[in-house]
């Protein structure tokens, strides 16, 4: 069974612990990472995410999600850093509920701790086919 951390470091609902940790579990579920069973979620503002996309991206503004993958050999799959500042912005924008985005952010988090990306378009296409049944699964339709 895999084990979710939660670290909030600014506001956070209970209510979508429990959001993302249905998320998660259908991700590990659906693909079975070797030894990683830890993963951290992080709950930030956007100028804390920010900073940190200034300092490691070098992009100098805030962001929705940032994944940092543990590479080690020990069983955490990595930290994924998600900004309840801009997932409140994004699911009103994109018209659906807050519950549906933060749990799209983290498991597009998560997908990024297994070394998914989207840099060009045949890896985008698998890693958001992924990402979508994921989240289909998870019953987190848009």
């Amino acid at each position: 069974m895999p084990r979710i951390n939660f670290h909030c470091l600014t506001d956070v609902e209970p209510s979508w612990l429990k959001t993302i940790g249905k998320a998660l579990r259908n991700a590990f579920s659906l693909t079975k990472p070797k030894q990683k069973k830890i993963i951290d979620v992080i709950f930030v503002t956007d100028g804390a995410i920010q900073e940190m996309n200034a300092s490691y991206r070098k992009i100098d503004r805030p962001t929705d999600v940032l994944s940092f993958p543990n590479l080690d050999k020990n069983p955490e799959l990595g930290d994924v850093f998600i900004s309840v500042d801009r997932a409140k912005e994004q699911a009103s924008a994109y018209g659906h509920s807050l519950d549906r985005e933060l749990a799209f952010l983290a498991v597009h988090g998560f997908l990024h701790c297994l070394g998914y990306d989207h840099q060009d378009p045949e890896a985008e296409q698998a890693m958001f086919q992924l990402q979508e049944q994921i989240l289909k699964r998870a019953k987190f339709m848009r």
